[in-house]
């Protein structure tokens, strides 16, 4: 009868909420919460599913450590390079400094990192793009050849060769450049004994056509261009959420329940706490009714793939790649808000049902008494969730 009532509720209100305020049992909430975190499940489910991020070698957790250590680096025909806490990228996979490298009176400089595989970079499942931040400070004109080296096997004589100038046609001193450069296309050339599935190093060399006190910054250095499912990466993430639906639906119900039974008191109202409980708690069927539109709204939505500038938090990248997320997702957003405001009215309005219904006040009472124990069981829930 009261697996009956939890969805009688929804196109009988006022008769169910009669009948179980007459007859109160807590087997209806407990029924609409197991439905709801069901629900809230399956949607968070198809949304994880349907979400890819790009992975990073080094991985985000350890930053961007080759460009946190000049101890790893090399300068063949400059100084030997310093940390640079001053000037470098921010960002979330970014880390405090970057690597600065310098050669005075001299017409040419080479960066040089080793020890730092082997990164696979083959077409079968490797990384398929190389990001690198670089600046220059002086002298303050371009340089007329930049050219970039990929190591293989731990051994100088492997490599793979690419020019690279045309990344820095536009560039400018002292304006970091941003450069994403592809891996194992037509624009490589490399020995005959270079692997693309053994990357162990690289170099950059930035030539001049004058000779001068040369400056320049590396930092973010990172291997991407690999997008893996975000399920892979969360284990847990489902028993977690599970706990998560299961707090949010007590908190709110108990909350919801109490502030209404407390306002009534407070309009001299003979209720009871119990029955206030409860009826609140079949009100909730709304939570249920929401997860269940969410989840068929998120399974129409396409891949969504989070990449490494969106990841990487820096500022003007980021929100430039959540807009190009937000583009594919906007008509489902747009849904996901009108559901959220239509399944609060729904539920401030069941629940000024349940308040006429066991006091006989008005219906502007009963209302303003839903109105208001709704906003603050919310307003308290968000606190107690983030606690």
């Amino acid at each position: 009868m009261f697996a009956y009532g939890i969805f009688k509720v929804i196109y009988a209100p006022r008769e169910t909420l009669r009948e179980v305020a007459q007859n109160p049992k807590y087997i209806g909430p407990v029924l609409i919460m197991v439905l709801f975190i069901v629900a809230n499940l399956s949607s968070a489910y198809v949304l994880v599913t349907k979400t890819y991020v790009e992975e990073t070698l080094p991985p985000s957790a350890r930053l961007d450590e080759w460009t946190e250590n000049a101890t790893r680096w090399a300068s063949p025909t400059g100084a030997p390079p310093i940390e640079n806490f001053n000037d470098f990228i921010a960002g979330y996979y970014y880390g405090n400094r970057s690597i600065e490298f310098s050669a005075e009176s001299s017409d040419k400089i080479s960066v040089q990192l080793q020890d730092i595989g082997p990164v696979n970079c083959s077409s079968q499942d490797g990384f398929t793009k190389l990001y690198l931040r670089a600046k220059w400070t002086s002298p303050t004109y371009p340089p007329n050849n930049v050219s970039l080296y990929l190591y293989s096997t731990h051994s100088l004589s492997n490599f793979f060769y690419r020019n690279v100038t045309g990344e820095f046609t536009n560039a400018t001193a002292n304006i970091w450049n941003n450069l994403t450069i592809p891996l194992a296309d037509g624009d490589w050339h490399g020995t005959a004994t270079a692997n693309w599935s053994e990357i162990t190093g690289l170099m950059l060399e930035f030539t001049w056509n004058q000779t001068s006190n040369i400056r320049v910054l590396i930092d973010g250095l990172f291997f991407g261009g690999v997008f893996k499912p975000y399920a892979e990466s969360v284990t847990s993430y489902m028993a977690v959420y599970a706990l998560y639906s299961f707090m949010q639906f007590i908190i709110r119900w108990v909350l919801l329940g109490g502030v209404i039974y407390i306002l009534t008191k407070a309009f001299k109202a003979k209720t009871v706490w119990r029955v206030m409980l409860i009826l609140a708690g079949f009100a909730l069927v709304t939570m249920f009714i929401q997860a269940a539109i969410s989840t068929a709204a998120f399974s129409t939505l396409p891949t969504l793939k989070y990449s490494f500038g969106y990841m990487g938090g820096v500022e003007g990248e980021a929100e430039s790649a959540y807009q190009k997320i937000a583009e594919e997702t906007w008509l489902v957003n747009l849904v996901y808000s009108g559901i959220q405001v239509a399944m609060l009215m729904w539920t401030v309005s069941l629940c000024a049902i349940a308040v006429r219904l066991t006091t006989e006040f008005s219906w502007t009472t009963s209302l303003l008494i839903a109105f208001v124990a709704y906003f603050v069981a919310v307003f308290i829930e968000g606190f107690l969730m983030q606690v």
